[in-house]
């Protein structure tokens, strides 16, 4: 019987130990990557890149950023494989060009080609306002990447894959080993994802556990 959307919300879990021998197929690592270009964002700035880790010497590239945090290192050795989501450090007017005309190549603007402009001076108005008057675009861009995080997160339960979202990495280390911020990014979150090893897995056995509704919603 097919799940519907909440019940993959309730069963799914972070994983804390993986089946190293068992793999993701190619076709599922296709709609994997089709959860990180798809995902929403704020104007639809998207303003993100991911290192995709499929070969056990990519993945021992990013377990060099666990030196503080060895308590992550097995699952990211372990994974089938292992996805760094990384945040622009500044989202320039090029990279807004690009957007847009990716957006114009697409048929976003074919009804209407007045629309266009209107589209990118609203998305550069919502991008000065954290520029110029929040002063936290940094942070906004952030922010961008983490509403991808959630999404791939659910979406990787409906089809049967396990992750760990991971913020226990060293942020340099990891930067560093890629060359990410000569390419204007920086790493904010690393997820092994794959199939669990029930055997090793403690989380997978414990019930989850959630506030109240009477805490966490009011309905008016």
């Amino acid at each position: 019987m097919t799940k519907d959307i909440a019940q993959h919300a309730k069963t799914r879990h972070t994983t804390k130990a993986y089946n190293s021998t068992k793999k993701i197929s190619d076709d599922d690592i296709k709609k994997i990557k089709e959860l990180l270009r798809f995902s929403p964002s704020s104007t639809n700035s998207q303003p993100w890149h991911f290192i995709l880790a499929s070969t056990q010497k990519g993945k021992e590239r990013i377990a060099k950023a666990t030196e503080k945090y060895p308590f992550n290192r097995d699952a990211i050795l372990n994974a089938s494989h292992v996805i760094v989501f990384c945040s622009k450090l500044d989202i320039e007017q090029p990279f807004l060009q690009r957007v847009l005309e990716q957006e114009d190549k697409d048929g976003r603007f074919a009804v209407d080609a007045a629309f266009k402009d209107r589209v990118n001076t609203g998305r550069n108005m919502f991008i000065n306002l954290h520029k110029q008057d929040y002063k936290d675009v940094q942070h906004w861009m952030d922010k961008q990447v983490y509403l991808n995080l959630g999404a791939f997160l659910l979406g990787v339960s409906t089809l049967g894959i396990d992750a760990t979202p991971m913020e226990g990495i060293e942020i340099k280390a990891l930067d560093d080993e890629f060359g990410l911020r000569e390419k204007g990014y920086s790493s904010l979150v690393v997820v092994p994802i794959g199939y669990s090893d029930p055997e090793n897995d403690y989380n997978a056995k414990l019930p989850k556990s959630r506030l109240p509704y009477s805490e966490i919603l009011t309905e008016v």
